[in-house]
């Protein structure tokens, strides 16, 4: 460990090359793992658990007690995996006796100025771009991106492999697959380009495409969409996938796209 004019609490269980710049403060009841670098003016505050290789850019505050006045003092974590980058003035505050945790997934890229509320869930290689702001108790699956200035309501589900355009207030869940714009927030297809470097095929893409299009573009309501994709698509990954999420969103699904700005509402 190197370190340089910054306090440490002897309570804190750092890793093996950790290297923490100036004018850091890290708490007790802290644990880092090995290799992981610490940027100047970082506060780490107790019950912040890290993993190995990451990055924490200079002025991010993990581990404040939550923004909710509900928050009686219970002890709760955050805990962030490997090889995730954390940027610069990034907050993260810990759980509350809802979950007790908030957690961010590895090889996530967190960038400037996000705040991650009080028992969020971030899936692996997520990330949220500059001032994305998350309330408390949003889940956000693998692979997810949300763009810049995205801000996300409490309890709001994001779907695996999705795309939110910057600026999106996100109000209801995002399904998995697909990249949703617009206000209010609206399905614009398939995040195919998403999907093809993560090494999805072409016949994978065209039967996400098509459930979609039963899902937001036939004249169906919900139950009777999800009836027909059960019954008439073969099974897989990506067909249960869906009909799963949105069978069990509790605040609807966004949007379909209609050219005429007619829009019905898809939820539940």
């Amino acid at each position: 460990m190197k370190q340089f004019l910054s306090y440490i609490s002897p309570d804190a269980k750092i890793g093996e090359n950790v290297i923490i710049d100036p004018f850091v403060t890290i708490e007790g009841n802290v644990e880092i793992g090995s290799n992981t670098w610490i940027g100047s003016n970082v506060v780490i505050m107790s019950g912040t658990r890290i993993g190995k290789n990451c990055k924490i850019f200079p002025g991010a505050v993990i581990g404040a007690i939550p923004q909710d006045l509900k928050y009686a003092g219970e002890e709760t974590y955050v805990y962030i995996g490997d090889n995730t980058i954390i940027r610069e003035f990034v907050t993260i505050n810990k759980g509350t006796k809802a979950s007790y945790k908030t957690t961010v997934g590895s090889n996530c890229l967190i960038m400037a100025y996000v705040h991650i509320a009080h028992d969020c869930q971030i899936g692996n290689y997520c990330i949220l771009a500059n001032a994305t702001t998350l309330a408390g108790h949003v889940i956000i699956e693998d692979y997810a991106t949300l763009g810049g200035l995205v801000a996300v309501q409490q309890f709001t589900k994001i779907g695996a492999h999705s795309y939110i355009a910057g600026g999106s207030l996100v109000r209801k869940d995002v399904p998995p697959y697909i990249k949703v714009a617009r206000e209010p927030l609206t399905y614009m297809g398939v995040n195919s380009i998403g999907l093809r470097r993560r090494n999805f095929t072409n016949e994978q893409i065209q039967q996400i495409q098509e459930i979609y299009r039963y899902i937001f573009l036939k004249k169906m309501n919900i139950s009777q969409a999800l009836e027909y994709i059960e019954r008439e698509f073969p099974a897989s990954k990506e067909r249960d996938d869906i009909i799963l999420f949105i069978r069990n969103s509790t605040r609807g699904i966004v949007k379909g796209y209609n050219t005429s700005r007619t829009q019905n509402n898809y939820d539940i």
